[in-house]
């Protein structure tokens, strides 16, 4: 492994803010300052974007639906993308850098780990115990703890929890602080000295060589963040944790294929890593998103970054276990997607991203966000006029291409490469039982997109509840 070949921070300079990273991203000579406040920062300029985009699709999709030529369009569209998929399917990720051995222990970079927590007494002490007994040197990695003004117990677990373990801070942040996840983040980030910034959520797990298996991941200057691939806990629970769990596996896949032929990684909130030179030159986390990842993952690219994927060992985290849960959660995921796009899709025009990425982008936006929204105004032409789906064919590659992904992640994750009968069996009927989960998402995209385009959504601190298991609620 190369000697040093993080970036020193000695001469660290401040977080700076995302009002100002826009700004400096702007034309000095663009007069239109209240459009680029309105439509770059505020909610109601989302909202008005949202609304336009709603528009520009139900009329899109009825023009082509009048006019003779409407279907060559989707048969065009479908055969670029065929290839797109054929791409992202034959594609060969890199391979995995081998993990730091105890001489290279010696010259590793410092990593700290940050905890935005809030009312987490249930799994607090065990995340805690997991991080503080990593396999990396003790001097070279610290744990630090945001208690975002708690009302259960979870305040006097992490005191007494300091006492234990050296490396571990906590700050108690007070009633009333801005920026929800993102502020607790941007708070701790000034008192952090490690080369590498770890975000992980309070129900994680991690296995103890997790630092020494994603380090050598930043071998690589251009690579400014790492994402490892996410896990449920509770998988055998439901219905309901099943399918997040084949959900997961499919976007390992995504995320594996797309970083190979050029495309976009993306953070996932929950055991991302970011190097501390990208995190202070794309401004650090934005406080006003609901999604803070997603939007890392959007400025991490927009600054010529790259993110890279690592599938094991995986991070596990504690799946929603009811269908109201998942609603909400999943809800505030597409909101917090679409914002990225609405926020910066000047800058994805206009900075040199490269083609691929580009390319890789506009073929996501279509699958996960337009395609399902625009199914419903398909919909009422095909009661209206009594004619054949027009988007058929485009809905088709998004299906077989996700079936196909989520079958392959799941034999990846699972380490079977040679299926016999059964094998085979057994893994297809988990793609389907997951591809009837993953339905959710063409009722949610539709309604996410609607709501989003007449009510403004109220920042705040929203968090998925964690119940752990009784005998961490036992220890705490």
């Amino acid at each position: 492994m190369a000697k040093n070949y993080w970036i020193d921070n000695q001469d660290q300079e401040p977080l700076d803010t995302i009002s100002s990273l826009l700004s400096e991203w702007s034309d000095p000579e663009d007069e239109e300052e209240e459009f680029r406040s309105d439509f770059f920062q505020g909610l109601s300029g989302r909202r008005k974007k949202a609304a336009f985009l709603l528009m520009a699709i139900w009329g899109i999709v009825i023009t082509l639906h009048l006019v003779a030529w409407g279907t060559w369009i989707v048969i065009a569209l479908t055969t670029l993308f065929t290839l797109q998929a054929f791409r992202l399917i034959f594609a060969q990720p890199d391979p995995i850098p081998e993990p730091l051995s105890e001489e290279d222990l010696k010259q590793a970079p410092s990593v700290s780990l940050l905890v935005a927590a809030k009312n987490e007494e249930a799994v607090i002490s065990r995340l805690v115990t997991q991080l503080c007994n990593l396999d990396y040197p003790s001097e070279k990695y610290d744990l630090w703890i945001v208690d975002d003004h708690s009302t259960d117990q979870t305040p006097e677990i992490l005191d007494r929890l300091s006492q234990q373990y050296p490396q571990l801070n906590v700050i108690h942040r007070p009633a009333g602080s801005q920026g929800g996840k993102s502020g607790a983040l941007n708070g701790v980030f000034a008192k952090t000295q490690g080369d590498i910034i770890a975000v992980f959520d309070a129900d994680a797990k991690v296995s103890p060589d997790l630092l020494k298996r994603v380090v050598p991941l930043f071998a690589q200057t251009e690579i400014g963040a790492v994402q490892v691939r996410k896990q449920i806990a509770n998988e055998p629970l439901n219905f309901w944790t099943q399918g997040q769990a084949a959900e997961m596996a499919l976007d390992s896949f995504f995320q594996q294929k797309r970083i190979a032929i050029g495309g976009i990684g993306e953070l996932r909130g929950n055991g991302q890593f970011v190097r501390r030179t990208a995190l202070i030159s794309c401004g650090g986390w934005n406080e006003q998103t609901i999604t803070d990842d997603l939007d890392l993952t959007m400025r991490l690219h927009l600054d010529n970054w790259k993110i890279g994927f690592l599938n094991h060992p995986a991070v596990q985290e504690e799946g929603v276990t009811t269908a109201t849960a998942l609603w909400h959660q999943r809800n505030r995921w597409a909101e917090g997607g679409y914002q990225r796009y609405l926020d910066y899709w000047r800058f994805i025009v206009n900075q040199p991203m490269g083609l691929g990425k580009k390319f890789d982008l506009i073929s996501f936006i279509l699958m996960q966000y337009l395609l399902p929204t625009a199914a419903i105004p398909d919909l009422m032409m095909i009661i209206t006029r009594h004619r054949l789906p027009l988007l058929g064919p485009l809905t088709g590659l998004m299906l077989s291409l996700s079936f196909w992904g989520m079958f392959t992640g799941l034999r990846r994750i699972k380490n079977e490469e040679n299926l016999g009968f059964l094998d085979i069996f057994r893994f297809a009927w988990e793609t389907l039982r997951g591809t009837v989960y993953m339905m959710h998402w063409l009722i949610i995209m539709p309604c996410v997109t609607a709501r989003m385009s007449v009510r403004p959504k109220r920042l705040k601190w929203v968090k998925t509840v964690h119940e752990g298991t009784p005998e961490e609620g036992c220890q705490a």
